[in-house]
């Protein structure tokens, strides 16, 4: 199952509205399950190099099933996930990715969101996801 076209926008719109509202320009990405890019839009004035961040953000919450802020806890030095960074073509393992879940319990896909603090960037991803689901997975539901 992955998010449909009409879910990634209402994604993105609900998190455009949430970066309107704390007065910051946001790169907002949503990707399917598979995590190839679904929808993409780029605020007026973000920065070109949140384009790239956004996506990977959203890649890499799809990719392990969990927020990108958790990742980045666990790829410090010294950390079990230290270096993963460098995986996959690139990995973003700071806040702002979220994996997106259905009602089911399914992950359907994943949202990055850069472009502002890492706080921000989070509040807006979380923004996104909530119009749709949840960012918790069961425990892996979907490993094979």
């Amino acid at each position: 199952m992955h998010v449909s076209i009409e879910q990634a926008h209402k994604a993105i719109a609900a998190a455009r509205r949430k970066a309107i509202e704390i007065k910051t320009q946001m790169c907002i990405a949503v990707v399917d399950s598979g995590g190839v890019l679904k929808a993409f839009e780029r605020m007026d004035d973000a920065w070109v190099g949140s384009i790239d961040i956004a996506m990977k953000k959203a890649k890499t919450a799809v990719f392990f099933g969990m927020p990108t802020g958790q990742i980045g806890k666990l790829s410090q030095p010294g950390g079990p996930l230290y270096g993963i960074e460098h995986s996959n073509d690139g990995l973003i393992t700071f806040p702002g990715g979220l994996p997106i879940v259905d009602a089911d319990g399914v992950m359907i896909g994943a949202i990055g969101v850069s472009g502002s603090s890492v706080e921000n960037d989070h509040a807006v991803a979380q923004a996104g996801v909530e119009t749709l689901g949840v960012c918790d997975l069961p425990e892996h539901p979907w490993r094979t």
